[in-house]
């Protein structure tokens, strides 16, 4: 097998034949050229007169993978550096950077790429081709640019194997390293689709992912979703009813009241691709993962970048993003709660809106519904408060929580992040209520289409019924894996646990798509509170809310008894039976329970495990954890911990979701540690705990909220349906109505 730094090619080769054209003819008569090769070349080419156009660093082994990627499709192959720069220079890449240096060199090189042209042919470039802005915007009209991402490390391994000794940008005091890692910016800038090369991968497999990325770049029609309630057969009789991810983003709920899900699953990684990530940072691993979750003709890589640069580059206060801690023992804390509002939402919450907004037609207005059990609603707000000034006039988002069921600092958090498009509603119910509510609020045809006709303003969702929200879950769960990796804690492909306090299902449901992206995780471990409806359907594939009332807890975001993400992993193992699913979810509409069938029972119970914790052994263990190590655990990981005490085996590392900073439960934190005299003033309860200099600090964004003083008003509501659209009617005639 040929591997990536093995060989340099003939100038242009096809499968059936090896010879050289004159470069002069190729700069010359471009279109004559073109000619030649147009009839024989569009019914065998992939992608007709477009080129395909390898990118990369030095060593990526663009020259090789591009004539095996030649000799698949039958067309030509042109290597810039022999067939264009050195034709054209009369003399070696090499040489000319010698007589002219680095920055004469770019020029040069970049004034003959402009003069050149070609179509239908595999064009491999330089590794420093891409520095040259005008003549990449000449090439990338060409065709698709195919960018060949490989480990630093393994570039450089091979540079030192290949005896180069010199590349653009090298100079006395500037490493190889360094000039590898500046250059990726560039690369960046400019494909259209990324291939992952691990270090020893055979570039006949390089080049069969090259075929199948082009593939998947040309054909966006085959990535699309259905609901978690639709019949195979209504699928396929009703093709043109099927949703793509620009879609499902801006409509949240499926028409029939079933959530979306992709229709041919998540795509799946290598041992090989991850492997390729391992030194990578967390924005670089978001980057990459999400660029095979959404195709590019929804969101292209470039546009990407900048959403999630926007999301992660200046918002958190970690430069980890997500932090792996050690806690004891083979316990580690994957810190979900350096965001701007202190929890693991603002993962999924300061990129969705961004997203939105990129994806949503600018014909129209839009309003975002949330209901939120206590974190989301902040970070919701947060979010789509910092969109830019023209998205935030036509996008506004209204949180629903409930009144008395949240934590003071909470609250006082969901009203000071309310801005000129954000708002809260605080309802006289429980979480459940408002979660149904917007449910019934989006499958109301007649309230919808009154809202568009009458103010031009569409509904959308923001919870995690939103495809949108779960995508950015799933890449935290497989970077602490990586993590661990990293710092030699395990070797890849040894398994983890994860255990994750679980109220709606989408946090677990990442871990649970992680695990099929590839990530090694064994278990999945569902950690309730005293609402203990999922360990009991974990347990006995009985889900019953007959009789039952929602306890409040010090950990209000997991009280919740209805968890609407159930839905999608009852779907994928269901193999996606949306008949089963629309039955069950009938019946515990009507009847108020279900229950699974054994085999179903036991796919749940090859995942999932699952365990409950009081109140009093939530409080424990926090005492416990400061006592022993310093360290302050918020309610929703003290109850993950000790649930993860009581399953665990022990026989391999378990990473523990810590989803929310202490902080924001102060007064439970304070009992919880045995302090006898709490204020009842937020702030002063955040002073308090800063005087004990805890690990991790008091969080500085609540801090900053706390503090502000301004006004601490908020809409409340009654527990009614009509009364909760009035108020959507009002807000939006308050809003859109007052911009426009």
């Amino acid at each position: 097998m040929l591997h990536l730094a093995q060989y340099r090619p003939l100038r242009l080769i096809t499968q059936n034949s090896l010879f050289s054209v004159s470069l002069k003819v190729v700069l010359s008569r471009p279109v004559a050229f073109a000619q030649i090769w147009k009839s024989w070349f569009s019914s065998h080419s992939l992608v007709g007169n477009k080129n395909i156009i390898l990118m990369g660093p030095p060593g990526a082994g663009k020259t090789t993978i591009g004539r095996i990627v030649g000799q698949k499709l039958d067309c030509p192959v042109i290597d810039i550096d022999d067939d264009v720069l050195e034709s054209t220079w009369n003399m070696s890449v090499s040489e000319k950077l010698q007589d002219v240096g680095n920055e004469q060199f770019l020029e040069e090189e970049g004034k003959a790429l402009l003069k050149f042209s070609a179509s239908g042919s595999v064009i491999s470039l330089t590794g420093s081709n891409p520095m040259h802005a005008a003549s990449m915007q000449h090439m990338k009209k060409t065709g698709i640019v195919v960018y060949l991402d490989v480990p630093t490390t393994v570039i450089m391994s091979r540079l030192k194997s290949m005896k180069v000794d010199r590349i653009v940008g090298q100079s006395l005091g500037i490493s190889l390293k360094d000039i590898l890692q500046f250059r990726k910016q560039f690369y960046k800038r400019w494909y259209d689709i990324r291939v992952l090369c691990g270090g020893d991968v055979a570039a006949e497999v390089v080049a069969e992912k090259v075929l199948d990325a082009v593939k998947r770049y040309q054909n966006s029609e085959l990535e699309t979703f259905i609901s978690t309630r639709s019949s195979r057969s209504g699928r396929s009789m009703e093709k043109d009813c099927h949703k793509y991810f620009s879609d499902v983003v801006t409509e949240g709920l499926a028409p029939d009241g079933g959530l979306f899900v992709p229709e041919r699953g998540l795509p799946k990684f290598t041992a090989g691709e991850w492997q390729s990530l391992i030194e990578a940072t967390y924005m670089e691993r978001a980057q990459v993962m999400l660029e095979r979750c959404i195709h590019p003709a929804d969101i292209p890589p470039s546009k990407l970048a900048e959403i999630i640069e926007a999301a992660y580059g200046e918002n958190f206060t970690c430069s980890k993003i997500a932090p792996v801690r050690h806690l004891a023992g083979n316990q580690f804390l994957l810190e979900l709660f350096h965001g701007p509002t202190a929890s693991f939402k603002d993962f999924a919450l300061q990129m969705v809106p961004h997203i939105f907004a990129y994806c949503i037609p600018r014909s129209c207005n839009y309003l975002v519904l949330v209901a939120t059990s206590g974190d989301t609603g902040s970070a919701v707000l947060d979010g789509f408060s910092r969109l830019h000034d023209t998205d935030k006039q036509r996008i506004a988002v209204i949180n629903f929580f409930p009144e008395d069921g949240v934590s003071p600092i909470q609250k006082s958090q969901m009203i000071g992040c309310q801005k000129e498009n954000a708002w809260s509603v605080g309802v006289k119910s429980d979480f459940d209520f408002c979660q149904t509510a917007i449910k019934q609020i989006f499958t109301n045809s007649d309230y919808t289409g009154f809202l568009t006709v009458e103010y031009g303003t569409a509904l959308a969702a923001a919870n995690s019924i939103n495809w949108a929200r779960l995508l950015p879950q799933i890449v935290y769960h497989a970077s602490a894996y990586l993590d661990l990796v990293h710092q030699a804690i395990i070797p890849f492909g040894s398994p983890v646990d994860v255990c994750i306090p679980t109220g709606n299902f989408g946090n677990i449901l990442a871990a649970l798509y992680a695990k099929m992206m590839g990530i090694p995780i064994r278990k999945c471990i569902c950690a309730s509170n005293e609402n203990n409806v999922l360990t009991d359907f974990i347990r006995a594939g009985v889900y019953d809310l007959r009789g039952k009332k929602l306890i409040p807890t010090s950990s209000p975001a997991v009280d919740i008894l209805k968890s609407s993400n159930l839905e999608r992993y009852l779907h994928l193992i269901a193999n996606e039976d949306g008949q089963l699913v629309t039955k069950l979810y009938n019946q515990l509409e009507n009847q108020g329970h279900f229950q699974l069938q054994n085999d179903l029972l036991e796919k749940v119970q090859q995942d999932l495990v699952a365990g409950w914790c009081s109140e009093e052994d939530c409080l424990a263990a926090i005492h416990s954890v400061y006592s022993t190590t310093g360290y302050i655990l918020d309610t929703h990981t003290a109850v993950a911990k000790v649930v993860a005490d009581r399953l665990q085996d022990r026989t391999c590392p378990i990473i523990i979701s810590s989803t929310a900073h202490y902080s924001k439960f102060a007064p439970a934190i304070l009992r919880a540690l045995r302090i006898a005299e709490i204020n009842q003033n937020p702030l002063s309860q955040l002073h308090l705990l800063s005087s004990y200099s805890p690990l991790p600090p008091v969080h500085w964004g609540l801090l900053e909220t706390l503090k502000k003083k301004g006004n601490e008003d908020h809409q409340v509501c009654a527990a009614d349906m009509s009364m909760l659209m009035s108020c959507i009617e009002t807000l939006i005639q308050n809003h859109f109505m007052k911009v426009f």
